[in-house]
């Protein structure tokens, strides 16, 4: 029993980094999308960074929630990403100058649009697909 739970713990570990590094990985693209957003194609440039946050996002409840199911980690970035879209409908001082440091602008927006919401389903949805098809065991528990 005890090797068992070894297993399963170093399995959740190397998980776990993995997690992190997609984190880590997709902060990078997205930046570098947003730094060279001249070298892409403008189709690209305009939707890409707002794919890559909400995917960042499903990462990151992967790695918190990671012995949870993955509908969890779908649903909860689903709620974080289109409530900070939707709170971008609020629009007082004090929240807009938090949205005015670039931190908070990468972090809040700055404006609301639809769009945003297509863009952030589509990356949800991109990362799920990557997290199934590289758990090469398929012990993915849905």
């Amino acid at each position: 029993m005890k090797k068992k739970n070894i297993r399963v713990n170093h399995d959740l570990t190397k998980k776990r980094v993995l997690y992190l590094l997609a984190i880590i990985g997709t902060i990078i693209a997205g930046l570098a999308s947003r730094n060279y957003s001249q070298l892409l194609p403008v189709i690209v440039a305009e939707q890409l960074g707002d794919m890559l946050w909400t995917m960042m996002v499903y990462y990151g409840f992967r790695l918190i929630l990671i012995r949870k199911k993955i509908v969890f980690s779908i649903l909860f970035s689903f709620l974080f990403s289109f409530g900070i879209e939707f709170s971008q409908l609020y629009q007082e001082q004090w929240i807009n100058q938090i949205r005015n440091a670039t931190l908070g602008g990468l972090i809040l927006g700055k404006g609301f649009l639809f769009v945003d919401l297509l863009r952030y389903t589509v990356g949800i949805m991109c990362a799920f697909m990557m997290d199934y098809i590289f758990d090469k065991r398929k012990s993915v528990s849905y």
